[in-house]
Parts: structure tokens; C-alpha cells; sequence
């Protein structure tokens, strides 16, 4: 049962995965130290410390059932998170307590499991990540010809195409993807390097013998499936890490905000809006409306998302010496609000994309508004081409241009620049041909074949090489 009398965290109870919220869970992290241990004390008994199989087997069979309620009780009286749960962890364990974190510090349980959560939560993003761009690369070849307005400074420019202003979010995934794949593949394993991260407890442990200590650091990480650790820690590992972990998270973020802001200006123009339920209601006074509540979500999750790396590089910066202790609870807030952040967002992008809906013959009424004073170069060029004089031509255009302009504005009426053309003799050589001169197809460059090339080349090349991931993650109903 809730209980609604404490603060619930809306990424957990309202926004995010149960994969990722798992993923971040007291279980799974507790889970995780709990097999630290044994990891621990399985290299150490295969080094030759007096370790029984025996006290193997009884952590083995207790790395799931947790007590949190003893835990927390222990914690009351010890003041200690770890060592209250090596005390819950060693009561079911009788025999193996004595060699539970056998010359380890607090940090190789919770640096190496935030590390393990981090390599794992990326795992989880980066198939959400690879959905959304399948969905994005299927988009823009769909509408790769559709004729659109741009717009420069948000003010009407020269057109492009449906599906090349969407290849550009595309492109913006992809180079997400590139970086979140580099740093998956960087993230280290702290190990087990000992109280200042000198080795010297298992130095002890081993009498001195320096190679057994390095294979127990290489049997440890490589039991939690990392093939190295850090070569040298303090205490910690550097929180320089997280920061590069989050400055990945920061730039989905980005890229997420900029398709999310544009969908909701194209909302606004009735070119395109977000799927929306049958049932749903857009506003509570106004029932006609139709907000696009899921872009404007992923704006506001991703503006906080993207200050998160800051708040990461000044806990890097102020850590004294071997460690302090004032990044621990900073930390406990950060790290796993990034990766819930970031989860939510990409897949209430997903959602967008899977079930946007676009408009064309509202696009092409906006085309058809502004073409004729884009047009007019063409239409001076096609007129001289007839036997014109281009400097005649030329402020011909420019006074009917400034007259059609006024009459827009003033009046709110629709653009009869073109109609003011056909009327002027100077242009009756090419008038009958204004159709054909003004077909916004003609007006769209090389986009459609910039589109294709780069789905063919850059974006299918890396989904058929993880075309097992996008069959991977669970698929779970975005909550509006």
C-alpha cells in the first residue's frame, strides 16, 4: 500500500520503467553487495585464504532475501548503512559472518554497485535509444518528398522537407548513441583496492604476495563481468565518471528537448500533434484542446536532466585527498534520477514518434502562403529566359511583392501576389507556367536524397548490427 502521508518520488511512482526503477532499487543494490561478497570470498578462498565451501554455499543461498526492516533497525544502532547489513546479511550466514568483507572498505560494495547500476542503466537506455531511432529512421523515409515551410529565425525561410527536418533530430540520436556506446564501454570497475585504495588489507590477507593481490582484483571484476578495474583509486573511484556518464544522459536530453519544442511549435500550427488518447482531455476549462502534454513533458524532464552534469563535476572537484563523504547522499539523489529521467524520456519519445500524426494539406497550405515570394527569383529567371529585361522584372516583383504583403497584414487576407503577376503584362510570357514554375517540389533542393543516403549509409548499418538489442526491453504503456 502507498502510504500518502510521505513525499513519493514522481519518477518512480508516476513516470519511470519498473526495468529501470528496479534497476535502481534497495533490492537491487543490496542484492548486488551481497554478491560483492561472495565474489569476494570466492576469489579469496581460490587464492589460498581459509575460506570453506561451506561458507560459499550459505551466502550463495542468501544473496536475495533481505530483511530491510532489520537492516534498518541495525542501522538505527550502528549508524553505519554497510555494516548493518553485513550483521542482517551474516545472521542468516552463521558460519560464513566471520569472513563477510574480509579486508574490504564500505566503498568496494558501493562504488562497485553504482558502477554496476550505471553500466546496467545504460544497457537499458541504450535499447530505447536504438527504438527510437528505428522509429525516427522509418519517419523520415516516409515523409523524406513531403514538402514543408522552414524557417529561419522562426520566420518563414526556404522550404525543406518533412523528413529531412526529422533526419536532423535522427542525426542528433545517432552521435547520442555513438557516445553512449563509447562510454558503456569505459565505465570502470573499482575493485578491490582496500581502505585508501593501497591494497595493503590484502597485502596483509596474503602475506605480502603482491601477484595474489592483483588476481584477486582481476577475479573479482571479472566474476561482476568487468574485464579491468581502475588502475588507481583513493578511497573511491574519481567521480570524474559519473560526469562523463551523465554528460551522455545530458546530450539525449538535448536532443530529445529540440524534437519535443519543434513538435510543439508544429502543433501549434496544426502541421502535426502527438498521438492522443480517445478518452483523453487536454485541458480541464478549455475541452476542445489538444496540449501536446507528452512533448511538453519531455521538455520539462529534460531541462532538469541537463543541469544534472554540472551538480556531478563539482562533487568531482571538491573530493579532498583520498575521499570526503559529502558526495554520498548528493550522489544517492543524482545517479539514479539521471537514469530515470533519461528512461522516461526516451520513451515517452518513442511513443510520439510511433503515433504522431501529420496534416499535409494543412503543411501544403502554409507552402502554397508563402512559395509565391519565395518563387519570385525563379519566376525573374524564367521571365528573362523568355526574352525579359531583369532589372525591369526585378521591381515589378518588388512593388507587387510590397502591395500582396500589405494586403496580408492588413487585411488578413490570403497571398495574391501571384495573381498580381498573371495581371501585369511584363510577365505574360510566363504566367501560364506559374503552376509548373511554383510546384513546392522544385523548391526542396536535394533533401529527399540527403534523407535517403543517410538512413542507407550512417543509420541501418548500426541497427542491423544490433538487431538482436531492438528485439530486447520490455515495452510498457507511457502514462499521459
Amino acid at each position: 500500500m502507498q502510504d500518502n502521508n510521505v513525499y513519493q518520488n514522481p519518477l518512480t511512482g508516476r513516470y519511470a520503467s519498473q526495468e529501470m526503477s528496479y534497476n535502481w532499487s534497495p533490492q537491487r543494490k543490496h542484492s548486488t553487495w551481497r554478491r560483492l561478497w561472495l565474489a569476494l570470498a570466492e576469489s579469496e578462498k581460490a587464492l589460498g585464504l581459509d575460506i570453506t565451501d561451506e561458507q560459499i554455499e550459505e551466502m550463495r543461498n542468501h544473496l536475495d532475501d533481505i530483511d530491510f526492516e532489520a537492516a534498518a533497525a541495525k542501522e538505527a544502532e550502528l549508524r553505519h548503512d554497510v555494516m548493518s547489513h553485513i550483521h542482517v546479511f551474516g545472521e542468516l550466514c552463521p558460519k560464513a559472518m566471520p569472513i563477510i568483507h574480509l579486508g574490504a572498505t564500505s566503498c568496494y560494495v558501493t562504488d562497485n554497485t553504482e558502477l554496476i547500476q550505471m553500466r546496467d542503466g545504460l544497457v537499458i537506455l541504450r535499447v530505447k535509444l536504438l527504438k527510437l531511432i528505428r522509429l525516427l529512421s522509418d519517419f523520415v523515409m516516409k515523409y523524406r518528398e513531403m514538402p514543408t515551410l522552414g524557417f529561419t529565425h522562426y520566420q518563414p525561410a526556404q522550404l525543406t522537407t518533412v523528413g529531412k527536418r526529422f533526419s536532423l533530430y535522427l542525426q542528433d540520436f545517432m552521435n547520442d548513441l555513438s557516445r553512449l556506446e563509447y562510454e558503456q564501454t569505459r565505465i570502470p570497475f573499482r575493485g578491490v583496492k582496500g581502505t585508501t585504495g593501497t591494497q595493503a588489507s590484502f597485502m596483509d590477507l596474503f602475506n605480502g604476495d603482491e601477484e595474489k593481490v592483483r588476481a584477486l582484483d582481476r577475479m573479482v571484476s571479472a566474476k561482476m563481468g568487468f574485464s579491468k578495474s581502475v588502475a588507481l583509486s583513493g578511497q573511491t573511484y574519481s567521480r570524474k565518471a559519473d560526469y562523463h556518464v551523465l554528460t551522455v544522459l545530458s546530450g539525449i536530453a538535448q536532443s530529445a528537448y529540440k524534437m519535443a519544442g519543434d513538435i510543439r511549435l508544429l502543433a501549434n500550427l496544426r502541421e502535426m500533434e502527438e498521438p492522443f488518447g480517445k478518452k483523453q482531455v487536454g485541458s480541464s476549462a478549455m475541452a476542445y484542446k489538444r496540449n501536446p502534454m507528452r512533448s511538453e513533458r519531455v521538455c520539462s524532464l529534460s531541462r532538469y536532466l541537463m543541469n544534472l552534469p554540472g551538480n556531478c563535476a563539482q562533487t568531482a572537484s571538491v573530493q579532498w585527498f583520498e575521499r570526503t563523504l559529502d558526495d554520498s547522499a548528493n550522489r544517492r539523489i543524482v545517479l539514479p534520477e539521471a537514469f530515470l529521467t533519461c528512461d522516461v524520456i526516451l520513451s515517452l519519445l518513442g511513443n510520439i514518434v510511433d503515433g504522431i500524426q501529420v496534416w499535409p494539406k494543412v503543411i501544403a497550405a502554409h507552402v502554397a502562403a508563402e512559395l509565391p515570394f519565395m518563387a519570385t527569383e525563379n519566376i525573374i529567371m524564367e521571365a528573362v529566359k523568355a526574352g525579359g529585361n531583369r532589372q525591369e522584372l526585378h521591381e515589378h516583383i518588388r512593388t507587387h511583392s510590397m502591395e500582396a504583403a500589405k494586403t496580408i497584414k492588413a487585411e488578413g487576407a490570403a497571398n495574391d501576389l501571384l495573381s498580381r503577376l498573371a495581371a501585369d503584362p511584363v510577365f505574360s510570357s510566363v504566367a501560364p507556367r506559374f503552376g509548373e514554375i511554383l510546384d513546392p517540389k522544385a523548391f526542396i533542393g536535394r533533401a529527399p536524397g540527403q534523407v535517403a543516403e543517410y538512413v542507407k549509409e550512417e543509420v541501418l548499418p548500426v541497427l542491423e548490427q544490433r538487431k538482436d538489442l531492438l528485439e530486447t526491453g520490455t515495452v510498457e504503456e507511457v502514462r499521459v
